[in-house]
């Protein structure tokens, strides 16, 4: 299968070329795409340089920041467009593990459309998290979780493998959400699509290097955006009894 990890970047200089070293230690036969917001420290020029030589390796550089949801949106049409059969979600700080990307891809090969790398499917397996932050994310999930009905432990999770073929079932472009609500959004989308899913444990750690993008509006848009998805499927529920009846 034609295989490509999606990553998006801002201010990610310090990070991408180990983190693509690393990937290719792990998963050489892979394809990577950067997508980068424009970054003050040059994070594309570090990309840039990489893909002249490597051919593996594809580069998008946006005008400007435009947010996480929109960056993987692009990625999935990319993955769409030049014909791959699974797309990685990943970030680029190392909060992922490399070495995770063949159990996922395993799984996916198993038969699921979807392989979440979950922090929260087997205990809760965090490194270096402040025990507030922790508890924020946890009972977050559990809200999205009994709000949406998807039975995912780790709907915010963004480590993910996916097939192609789930993407292309979905409009894209009428994916508005960023940040956490864009990963529940997308696993909430695919879920009810019929796709098969599975979450297998991985180990979260927190940013080695650089400053965490958690924000209020990025805890805000989750909030509001798990009751959107509540009544998106209610009426979807309401349309079918109504044309059965």
């Amino acid at each position: 299968m034609k295989t490509i990890i999606i990553i998006p970047t801002y201010n990610e200089r310090e990070n991408i070329e180990a983190l693509i070293n690393e990937i290719f230690k792990n998963f050489p036969q892979t394809d990577i795409l950067i997508i980068d917001d424009n970054s003050p420290d040059k994070t594309y020029e570090v990309v840039e340089k990489i893909s002249k030589v490597d051919k593996r390796v594809h580069l998008i550089k946006r005008e400007r920041k435009l947010g996480l949801g929109s960056a993987y949106v692009q990625g999935f049409k990319f993955a769409i467009n030049n014909d791959y059969d699974v797309v990685f979600q990943m970030d680029a700080d190392f909060s992922h593990q490399p070495s995770d990307l063949l159990r996922l891809f395993d799984k996916i090969n198993e038969g699921y459309d979807l392989v979440i790398g979950s922090r929260y499917i087997s205990g809760v397996n965090v490194v270096n998290w402040p025990m507030k932050r922790l508890l924020l994310s946890y009972f977050a999930n559990f809200y999205a979780r009994i709000i949406t009905g998807v039975p995912i432990k780790d709907l915010t999770a963004g480590f993910k493998a996916i097939r192609v073929n789930a993407l292309k079932s979905i409009n894209l472009d009428n994916i508005k959400s960023n940040g956490y609500a864009f990963q529940i959004e997308i696993t909430f989308k695919i879920y009810n699509k019929g796709f098969r899913i599975i979450e297998i444990p991985i180990v979260f750690y927190e940013r080695r290097s650089g400053n965490s993008k958690m924000s209020k509006k990025i805890i805000f848009e989750a909030a509001i955006m798990v009751w959107q998805l509540r009544i998106e499927k209610i009426l979807k529920n309401f349309k079918l009894t109504y044309h059965i009846l």
